[in-house]
C-alpha cells in the first residue's frame, strides 16, 4: 500500500478532490463550489506558508501590525 502511495500519491490526492469538488458542485451549484474552492485553496496556501516560516506567532506577527501585540 505504501508503494503504490509513493508512486500514484498525486493522481490519488487528485482524484479525491476531484471527486469531493464534483460531489460538491452537484449540490450546491456552480458558484458556491467555486466559492467553497477558493477557501480551501486559501487555507492550504496559508498552511503551506506556516509550515515553511515555523511558529503561528512568528507568521502572525509578520502578517499582523505591530500594535496588535502585547510585549
Amino acid at each position: 500500500m505504501d508503494r503504490i502511495w509513493e508512486t500514484h500519491g498525486g493522481r490519488i490526492a487528485g482524484l479525491i478532490a476531484g471527486l469531493l469538488f464534483g460531489f460538491i458542485f452537484l449540490f450546491v451549484g456552480f458558484w458556491k463550489t467555486l466559492i467553497f474552492g477558493f477557501f480551501v485553496l486559501s487555507g492550504y496556501g496559508v498552511g503551506q506558508w506556516m509550515d515553511s516560516r515555523g511558529e503561528w506567532r512568528e507568521v502572525l506577527e509578520e502578517i499582523v501590525p505591530d500594535k496588535w501585540f502585547r510585549k
